[in-house]
């Protein structure tokens, strides 16, 4: 895995919208799934193919480690320089759009004749302007392995009994994150939750922490800790490998993690369905493609995008996802659903997915999530109560922001 070091490179570009098509150009691609060894492979074969293609433009992969992608590569927008083309998550794309580092698309993405999927599309516009498209959309859902848990739980009752019932010796019923270490990790854990009770972070004007909805939403995640079916201090790489050698019942995550649970065991007899909570609302980790506004291949850039975005290489995108949904629909091969036939289950998701930013305070998401984080974990941990615990983390945001 090579860390992105350096801005564009190529012979000669054209940094504007030609109609003549794009100039001869190398331009940078960077994307966190290019270092991912179960899906980096298949992404880079899809590149190969694009340069293969044809003769003018060639696309060159960098990839860096998750934890520090997103903010390696704002810090080389910001100096003016960074990727041609970048893979960010929405924390990132928010901070780069209210920024300027993102170059729009208005006039240069046809929705409607590529037939991009309206419900995640939605949130890549930005004050009326488009600064991205989807590259991948992993919605949230419960992964259960089927030999411990042959009935998967319809409602949140069902869901907490479940876990009871499945806890016994060294096996768990329920796994998720719950430590200031994996703050990232506990938000979207705490999302699900959260949206799944009926609450949100804010009404899109104004922060909404400590409403009633909220706090029912953390304290029904509070209530699955203290049952003690979860592996406490576990982070997400130790209890995800023991879901993957069955001992773990249950776990909610997104449809990224099919791929992996698989590769971890290929025996393991487990499936996905819908989150069993009161609303049919759940997380999802929704990543834009989108094109640096310091690039001077932006023509070629875009040229690379709207490949991507046709039919036949939108089809090769989802299968080298997984179980995630691209920017338009597509059709799950008889391949894939021999082999994951909960593949639709997942899809069925799309349209009420919530990408796991504050809504109307993108920019702000990372310092509001690390106010909301250490006042949940320390509630979880008895120091305060949940209604608390919001209503510091209100007062904290509130002033974070200027409201």
């Amino acid at each position: 895995m090579t860390v992105l070091a350096a801005c564009s490179s190529g012979p000669s570009a054209s940094s504007g919208n030609s109609s003549a098509g794009p100039q001869p150009a190398t331009i940078t691609f960077a994307a966190s799934t290019l270092g991912d060894p179960g899906r980096g492979p298949g992404l880079q074969k899809l590149i190969d193919e694009y340069n293969a293609s044809q003769k003018v433009v060639t696309v060159q992969p960098a990839a860096v480690p998750y934890p520090t992608f997103g903010q390696t590569v704002l810090t080389q927008m910001g100096g003016g320089e960074g990727p041609d083309l970048v893979r960010f998550d929405m924390p990132e794309f928010a901070t780069a759009s209210s920024s300027g580092l993102l170059e729009p698309l208005d006039d240069k993405i046809d929705a409607a004749k590529l037939k991009l999927i309206p419900g995640p599309d939605k949130y890549l516009s930005v004050d009326g302007h488009r600064y991205g498209v989807v590259f991948e959309n992993a919605n949230y859902a419960m992964f259960y392995n089927k030999d411990l848990v042959p009935n998967p739980p319809k409602t949140f009752d069902e869901f907490v009994q479940t876990a009871k019932n499945t806890t016994k010796g060294d096996v768990y019923g329920l796994a998720f994150r719950q430590t200031q270490a994996e703050e990232a990790g506990v938000w979207q854990d705490i999302f699900n939750y959260v949206l799944g009770f009926g609450g949100d972070w804010s009404d899109g004007k104004k922060l909404t922490l400590d409403s009633p909805k909220v706090i029912e939403g953390l304290k029904a995640y509070q209530q699955l800790y203290d049952a003690n079916v979860i592996p406490k201090g576990a982070d997400a790489a130790t209890f995800r490998k023991m879901f993957a050698n069955g001992k773990v019942g249950m776990e909610l995550n997104n449809g990224g993690y099919v791929t992996a649970t698989s590769s971890a065991n290929a025996n393991l007899n487990f499936s996905v369905s819908r989150i069993p909570f009161p609303e049919k609302k759940q997380g999802t980790l929704l990543a834009p493609m989108v094109v640096n506004a310091n690039s001077k291949h932006k023509d070629a850039a875009l040229d690379f995008m709207n490949w991507l975005l046709q039919p036949a290489q939108q089809v090769k995108l989802q299968g080298v996802l997984g179980a995630s949904s691209v920017a338009s629909p597509t059709e799950r091969s008889a391949e894939s659903l021999k082999k994951f036939p909960f593949l639709p289950a997942l899809d069925e998701l799309t349209d009420s997915g919530v990408p796991q930013i504050v809504n109307g305070f993108g920019p702000q998401t990372a310092d509001i999530r690390h106010i909301v984080v250490t006042e949940v974990l320390a509630a979880l941990q008895g120091q305060q109560d949940m209604a608390t615990a919001m209503a510091k983390a209100q007062k904290q945001a509130e002033k974070l922001v200027g409201q």
